[in-house]
């Protein structure tokens, strides 16, 4: 099966050891990326990353990497990790990370959505969480703007670079995505 989501502005597809350069080049800016629990140190790291992937998409407890690329101009300007698991990997987590040029440009929005559909549409999954630290304001609006539901907080249950931060679940049924955008 060919993992390759395309949406009005940007084409998501899986990461390729190539890519390590210009993911390093965001990623590494731990400033920018305050929240993100992956801040690579080399681009070395982020390309074993990518080359230990597994061959399947759909492993139980493991992520996969992809690369969401601008269209017009066929540059990468962002990623997006993938997790499964539970009941026969009918539940994924996703996050996204974009270059900080290309925040607040609706590239982010575009892109979830882009992923979300491809979930419960092509690999029929039953349910999407994810998982944001409320200081990242940003990300739990867009959350709330495609239409997630807040599920959980917990308390100080991420530990993050040295200290213990909360955590807040959302998530969304396949059900409540097919009616809201049919």
């Amino acid at each position: 099966m060919e993992h390759t989501i395309k949406t009005d502005r940007l084409i998501i597809r899986i990461a390729r050891p190539e890519d390590a350069e210009a993911i390093f080049s965001y990623r590494s800016d731990c400033i920018v990326n305050q929240y993100q629990g992956w801040i690579p140190n080399s681009i070395e790291e982020v390309r074993r990353c990518i080359i230990n992937m597994p061959e399947t998409i759909d492993v139980d407890n493991l992520y996969i990497q992809f690369v969401v690329l601008n269209l017009k101009e066929n540059r990468l300007i962002g990623d997006m990790a993938i997790g499964f698991s539970n009941h026969d990997n009918m539940q994924a987590e996703i996050g996204c990370t974009l270059d900080k040029a290309f925040q607040n440009k609706g590239y982010a929005t575009e892109a979830m959505k882009g992923m979300v559909d491809y979930l419960f549409s092509t690999m029929h999954k039953h349910r999407i969480v994810v998982s944001v630290d409320p200081r990242n304001t940003a990300s739990l609006r867009l959350i709330e703007r495609i239409g997630f539901r807040k599920e959980a907080h917990f308390k100080k249950s991420y530990y993050l670079r040295g200290e213990w931060v909360d955590d807040i679940i959302y998530a969304k049924l396949k059900e409540e995505w097919i009616i809201e955008y049919l």
